[in-house]
């Protein structure tokens, strides 16, 4: 009797520990990878942050030099910290209000619904350095399309590359074209999945559009929102390839858009000071990591006074 009742649960046994050796042998190459291209590249990042490299010579441990540098010595580094936080400004609030804008739009059933759709989303799929080409035509001070339809309005030309201020709106506009649709997307979604009868309630008592919006869409897509606002900050922090597209890779005209991305550019690739780079990259890693824990505990706060 006892053998017998053993004998089924060894069975199972012996299948629980096949398949999780078939389980552990089907996600092993993803393992790999994540160790591979993820691991293994921060671990070497931050060591690296601790010596001094210029990817030919050995690198020589200089312990938190180039914090020290990064922090109290190096006046570039505020500047393109300035740069950031004003660019990241002008990104996160067009984006938020302009995405939410076109995802309560096309969550509405009107006729070419589909085809806006489409339209708003094309932007998605297109490539940063090219559009950031096609913008640097468009915002050209002279004969520039953008120029142009100003002066047909009678609006002077606006200096939307050559001065520091403008070149930094320029890149905005260009990041905010950019991300439009990709935030649109997330709230989208989170639209549709707000039940009808609220909005049937509301109707009954007389809400109209904007207050339906306003006390039903919004607080029901809190998540959505914060996680739209979390994606935007760490991508305008990250910015790079529109900004060397656009302005070049020094940063746009005196410094105008000298932003991180460029700063860790030109250190790693251009002065040869890898360890000096992978210092400034933690630095970003810290004030992203600050930045979306803050906006979390705003967000959880926000919700619970629900």
């Amino acid at each position: 009797m006892d053998a017998g009742a053993q004998r089924p649960r060894t069975g199972r046994s012996a299948l629980g520990r096949r398949r999780a050796r078939d389980g552990m042998l089907f996600v092993a190459p993803n393992l790999a990878a994540v160790v591979v291209f993820l691991l293994f590249p921060l671990g070497f990042s931050l060591y690296l942050s601790f010596h001094s490299w210029d990817l030919f010579s050995p690198p020589v441990f200089v312990g938190v030099q180039n914090y020290r540098r990064l922090v109290a010595h190096d006046p570039l580094f505020y500047i393109a910290l300035r740069n950031t936080a004003v660019f990241t400004v002008l990104t996160l609030v067009p984006t938020v209000v302009i995405s939410l804008v076109v995802a309560g739009l096309l969550n509405r059933k009107l006729a070419g619904t589909g085809v806006f759709r489409t339209l708003a989303f094309l932007p998605l799929v297109a490539s940063t350095v090219a559009m950031a080409v096609v913008f640097r035509f468009v915002f050209a001070s002279d004969d520039g399309p953008a120029n142009l339809v100003l002066g047909w309005v009678g609006l002077g030309p606006v200096p939307w590359l050559t001065d520091p201020e403008w070149a930094l709106v320029s890149l905005s506009v260009v990041t905010v074209w950019k991300g439009v649709p990709f935030a649109t997307i997330i709230l989208l979604a989170a639209m549709q999945g707000v039940p009808e009868n609220l909005y049937e309630a509301a109707r009954i008592d007389g809400a109209g559009p904007l207050r339906r919006f306003r006390s039903i869409t919004v607080p029901l897509i809190r998540g959505a929102l914060s996680f739209v606002f979390v994606i935007t900050i760490i991508n305008s922090v990250q910015a790079f390839d529109q900004a060397y597209a656009l302005t070049g890779g020094n940063g746009g005209p005196e410094t105008g858009t000298y932003v991180l991305g460029i700063m860790l550019f030109q250190n790693a690739f251009r002065f040869y000071e890898v360890g000096y780079a992978a210092a400034l990259a933690w630095v970003i890693f810290a004030i992203l990591l600050v930045m979306t824990i803050v906006q979390q505990r705003l967000s959880r706060r926000a919700e619970a006074d629900l």
